[in-house]
């Protein structure tokens, strides 16, 4: 079996997703609405969406399942689709900066709190010196985990408000802690092989966890790290994009996400 490097299977999910929106996409709004989520219970909670949508306010909806986090942007960037739910504000930025994409936050959804896991430790006070401990390799989370180190005690960076810090940006490491950059996507899967893994909660859900019984270290409510429904300044005002805010932000949508995640999803826009 051939194997494609990331960067190359983004291209081509990319490609693909440009030749299937220029095909069918619909600019007059008279088409489904396409809306790119992440292939998991995120997907499972947007489905209620799509039906709300449709019956409240007679709006159809395509979902666009993804398994990585870049190819939704790259996506709703050309064209190939109309919307995206699955990041939050930082790496909203991270790829607005670094890609020049013209896509704006036009609703809150929840906030996914990351944690840290283990199959070696039972609790964080058994962390070893010198323990691998792997992180997400995307700018966002990986700045993410570094804060939630270094406010936690663990490590001292540079800038603790530097939301893209990487483990270049650590100025202190007393226990000598060895840092493993994996995609997010591969970190259930690396516990085996490190101490602990700091793994987003729409990873660690389908992994199994429950992320406030099993994480030994987990995000509070304050952090900034809201996910988001995403779309492009030339169609942030389409009444179809503004319906699926209505539709997501509603009871029955924050109750699928509290079933799915197991009361870790916190609806933002209840706050």
């Amino acid at each position: 079996m051939i194997k494609l490097s990331r960067a190359v299977k983004t291209l081509v999910c990319s490609a693909l997703f440009a030749l299937v929106g220029a095909c069918s996409q619909s600019d007059d709004g008279s088409g489904p609405l396409k809306v790119g989520v992440m292939a998991g219970p995120e997907a499972d909670v947007m489905k209620v969406a799509v039906d709300i949508a449709r019956q409240d306010h007679q709006v159809e909806v395509e979902l666009v399942e993804f398994s990585d986090y870049l190819s939704p942007n790259i996506a709703l960037s050309d064209g190939s689709i109309d919307a995206n739910a699955m990041q939050h504000q930082p790496y909203l930025d991270n790829i607005v900066r670094d890609r020049g994409f013209t896509l704006v936050a036009v609703g809150n959804t929840f906030l996914y709190p990351i944690g840290a896991y283990s199959k070696k430790l039972g609790d964080i006070s058994e962390l070893q010196d010198g323990a691998r401990i792997a992180i997400p390799n995307d700018p966002s989370n990986e700045g993410r985990t570094l804060i939630l180190l270094h406010q936690r005690g663990f490590i001292k960076l540079k800038d603790v408000n530097n939301l893209a810090a990487t483990p270049a940006d650590i100025v202190e490491n007393p226990r000598n802690f060895q840092f493993v950059e994996l995609d997010a996507a591969q970190l259930p899967r690396a516990l085996d092989d490190v101490d602990l893994a700091f793994i987003n909660n729409t990873y660690a859900v389908p992994a199994g966890y429950i992320p406030t019984q099993d994480a030994l270290l987990l995000e509070d409510k304050e952090s900034p790290y809201v996910n988001l429904i995403v779309a492009r300044e030339d169609n942030k005002d389409d009444p179809r994009v503004q319906a699926l805010v209505k539709a997501y932000q509603s009871d029955a949508v924050a109750a699928k996400a509290d079933e799915l995640f197991k009361g870790s999803a916190v609806a933002v826009w209840r706050q």
